[in-house]
């Protein structure tokens, strides 16, 4: 195993995926990532939300989008998630 496939395999580990809820400045969005865990004592299922800055130096995503976030070195104090890939653009009727 090489080097990159290495690193691929680790950086992918840590994938998520998300929907974008607003930009919060130059090259930084906020996402918000949803899950759906199932409570300990009632066993009934319960959503939760994870809101997480993640940075995305090319400024490609917009509000609604649905992107893919993966963890990286800490680039700010709350930064440590970096923008992989736009999945799909909300389409604004």
């Amino acid at each position: 195993m090489s080097d990159t496939e290495t690193t691929t395999q680790s950086a992918q580990s840590g994938l998520k995926t998300g929907r974008v809820g607003k930009i919060s400045g130059n090259k930084t969005i906020r996402v918000d990532v949803d899950n759906l865990t199932k409570h300990p004592l009632y066993h009934k299922y319960v959503h939760k939300r994870t809101r997480l800055a993640v940075h995305d130096p090319e400024n490609t995503a917009v509000v609604g989008d649905t992107v893919e976030i993966v963890p990286c070195r800490p680039i700010s104090k709350n930064k440590t998630w970096r923008l992989v890939r736009v999945i799909s653009h909300d389409v604004a009727v």
